[in-house]
């Protein structure tokens, strides 16, 4: 057999294992349905207690990952969503006892009423059905996105990054044997180990087997998931989280929260990316920042105006155009002064990516007219991006933030795994002709 041949089959292989675990995953789901909310909070609760059991050697996986990520150079920021210890493990286990507790999103009524003709209609909730879950490199999301599809009812296809393959590996056994132990299939979960882009198109085109996918990662896999799929994608975006300080801001707030937004963690999607200052706060603004930013190692890339303001140092540059309206998710921020409110709202509408905006006033007509004029999934008056997040919004944990206006919007948690489906019932009903 050539290399060509054996390539083709293994490539086979590969769409025949995929296509049986969708199809499994499809009869599994069919299962979990019949469970009640006690059932699957059961469930949570006994993968909890697996991963903690599994502790060892999710780590000595995971540490697996970070040796071989730190060898191929891969970036500090990245290491860090994928590193692993005691305490976040725990951590993770404790998402999953979080989302058991959570109100059961599924046999609730959103509308009921009775037809003039005497038939009874109900809209309930129901689950999604089998959800494909595309991630990079946090093997947290592999637990949270197992943990809120079977909290929801759903059966989850799960392809993670290939740099947290072994991470993802040990993590998804441990949780099947937790759903071992509760008497539900495994097939509930499925980790796709192919690491290759072509695994990642293979789950996009399993029309009828899988109800929706999800993505969550950097703009290069969104677009390739949305280029790409044959089924509906609920779309996360990248997080281009502005902060506008407006003239009236107190300086002291501003500092602090603007602070906060950018470095209390850096490499996630709700971190300040640019900040925008009103001309008339910047000069004492950019000075205590600039001299903050400086201790704390953070690169600004910053505009003309900006940039004759701010305390020179190796890490302060001049912005390019592409500063504007990336997303940086390391310690670098683009830095421009603005004149007012309305150059900060055309700035944003330019350069956002509807995810997490903030502004910071004194001013409450400025503070309506941002919430009413920005377009983003939360809009943030004196307070710092970094609360996106399903964990802070009451949500549990969460699957993703999803940036688009269909279906769900924002942090994603149970609510936003199902859908609803109408029930009729009636006493031999029939429609006159």
């Amino acid at each position: 057999m050539t290399a060509t041949e054996a390539a083709a089959t293994q490539s086979a292989a590969a769409v025949d294992e995929l296509t049986a675990a969708a199809r499994a995953a499809r009869v599994a789901a069919r299962r979990l349905a019949r469970c009640s909310g006690a059932d699957r909070r059961k469930a949570l609760e006994a993968m909890a207690a697996s991963l903690e059991d599994a502790a060892p050697r999710v780590l000595a996986a995971n540490a697996e990952d970070v040796a071989r990520a730190r060898a191929a150079g891969t970036a500090d920021a990245t290491l860090d969503r994928l590193a692993l210890d005691e305490r976040r493990l725990a951590a993770v286990a404790r998402a999953l006892r979080g989302a058991a507790a959570l109100p059961d999103p599924l046999g609730r009524i959103l509308e009921g009423r009775t037809l003039p003709n005497g038939l009874r209609l109900e809209r309930r909730t129901v689950p999604l059905g089998v959800l494909g879950i595309i991630y990079e490199a946090r093997p947290n999301v592999t637990v949270d996105a197992a943990g809120l599809c079977v909290m929801a009812g759903n059966a989850v296809l799960l392809r993670g990054g290939s740099d947290a393959l072994a991470s993802n590996g040990a993590l998804v056994e441990a949780m099947q044997r937790g759903l071992d132990s509760v008497g539900l299939p495994r097939a509930l979960l499925y980790l796709v180990r192919d690491p290759s882009r072509e695994s990642v198109t293979r789950l996009l085109r399993l029309t009828g087997l899988v109800d929706a996918i999800i993505p969550r990662g950097g703009a290069g896999l969104i677009q390739h998931v949305v280029e790409h799929a044959r089924v509906p994608v609920i779309e996360t975006g990248a997080g281009v989280c502005h902060t506008y300080v407006d003239a009236s801001a107190d300086a002291a707030m501003a500092l602090e929260v603007v602070d906060n937004a950018k470095t209390r963690r850096v490499s996630i999607c709700n971190a300040l990316d640019t900040l925008l200052v009103h001309a008339a706060i910047a000069p004492a603004l950019l000075a205590a920042l600039g001299a903050r930013w400086a201790d704390k190692g953070v690169e600004i890339r910053a505009d003309a105006r900006a940039l004759s303001l701010l305390p020179p140092g190796p890490r302060v540059r001049r912005a390019q155009e592409t500063d504007w309206g990336t997303e940086f998710l390391a310690p670098v921020a683009a830095v421009r002064v603005v004149d007012g409110l309305d150059d900060a709202l055309e700035h944003i509408a330019r350069h956002g990516s509807g995810h997490s905006e903030a502004i910071i006033t004194r001013d409450l007509p400025a503070a309506r007219r941002f919430e009413d004029e920005v377009d983003a999934a939360a809009i943030y008056v004196n307070a710092s991006t970094q609360f996106t997040d399903g964990g802070e919004f009451g949500l549990g944990a969460e699957i993703g933030i999803s940036t688009q206006k269909l279906h769900a919007r924002g942090p994603m948690g149970l609510e936003a795994l199902t859908t609803y489906t109408w029930l009729v019932r009636g006493d031999g009903h029939t429609r006159p002709g």
